[in-house]
């Protein structure tokens, strides 16, 4: 069976018919959108998408900083005061 990552789910004809009271149902939480019983897509709130994107981005400079930091040929040595 399918792990389903949400508590609320809808069909597509459902999401097809009323996609206003799907999302206000939600109240901000996913809504796991099924066909024919299998998770197709999840819906969730533009705040949620901005800030999962926020975190991929910072995700990526976070692997960016570890590998600089890991290639000690690039340090800079500074001190405090050069600061």
């Amino acid at each position: 069976m399918q792990p389903l990552y949400a508590n609320q789910a809808a069909s597509i004809s459902e999401l097809k018919k009323n996609p206003t009271k799907i999302i206000n149902d939600a109240k901000g939480s996913p809504v796991a959108i099924l066909n024919h019983n299998l998770a197709t897509a999840y819906l969730i709130p533009a705040e949620t998408f901005e800030r999962l994107l926020e975190l991929l981005e910072d995700a990526k400079l976070s692997d960016l900083a570890y590998d600089r930091f890991s290639d000690k040929k690039k340090w800079v040595k500074v001190g405090l005061d050069e600061l």
